[in-house]
């Protein structure tokens, strides 16, 4: 358990586990902390030393007023493998944290080894957006039925009916209302098309194919978008295809992520 320190000051707080040798960054989605990660980084500590943090405005990081954007928390991620004495890393991201990777991989081309996209969008003009009905499912004023309704993007029924929870993966309750803001705002304006095709690092893009919450139709145009990248549809699986499909996630990413060039 440890703290970097963002260009701005922010404390950054981060986890290190596993055995290897190669370092495993994994990022989290919008509004979320390190324990998003809880389950799937287990398929990975045997093989590497996962990193995992909590995004400024999570967890135990700062929650500052600024500093809340895709590009912004890309620096954030070089302040952790800075402190770190990391130069170089296999990075995974899902959701929000698929686009901070996006601007990581483009930014810091020779610090990524491997790249591995997840339930991602490019956003901007490029982007496929959720429909207007998964948007008025998700602003219901009756918080139960909104949360309901969030569960059921991410994760199918049959795993609903077994998993009572509690779940890692539907936001960190204790964000302050302007850092929830700065989040949502973050994933809203991104914008990575330009960043994708300056990628220069072996990519892997996974989504699940039943995924509306970030339309399932944002993979093949990223793997189109990034130089010789891969993408790669997990049947049945929704947003959180990572925790839910795990039995193929996990090996899907390990097996890219080990294999010799």
């Amino acid at each position: 358990m440890s703290l970097a320190r963002a260009d701005d000051g922010a404390a950054l707080y981060y986890e290190v586990n596993g055995t290897g040798d190669d370092v495993l960054l994994l990022i989290a989605g919008q509004s979320n902390n390190h324990h998003w990660w809880d389950a799937p980084r287990q398929d990975f500590d045997a093989r590497f030393r996962t990193v995992v943090f909590d995004h400024r405005g999570t967890g135990r990081s700062d929650k500052p007023e600024t500093g809340y954007g895709t590009r912004g928390f890309a620096a954030d991620v070089r302040a952790i493998l800075d402190d770190m004495g990391v130069s170089e890393a296999h990075v995974y991201g899902t959701s929000m944290g698929g686009r901070v990777a996006q601007w990581f991989a483009a930014d810091h081309p020779d610090r990524v080894r491997r790249l591995v996209l997840g339930c991602t969008s490019p956003g901007g003009a490029h982007g496929i957006e959720r429909s207007a009905e998964v948007r008025r499912s998700l602003a219901q004023r009756d918080t139960r039925k909104a949360r309901q309704a969030l569960l059921e993007l991410m994760y199918t029924p049959a795993w609903l009916a077994t998993h009572p929870g509690p779940f890692t993966t539907i936001g960190d309750r204790d964000m302050p209302p302007h850092a929830r803001r700065g989040h949502f705002t973050a994933s809203k304006e991104h914008d990575g098309w330009d960043a994708l095709a300056k990628i220069t690092a072996p990519t892997l893009v996974v989504h699940g194919a039943d995924d509306v919450f970030n339309p399932a139709a944002n993979a093949p145009l990223i793997a189109d978008r990034v130089p010789d990248a891969r993408a790669h549809l997990i049947p049945s699986a929704r947003h959180a295809y990572f925790e839910e499909f795990r039995e193929v996630a996990g090996p899907l990413v390990l097996d890219f992520l080990t294999r010799t060039p």
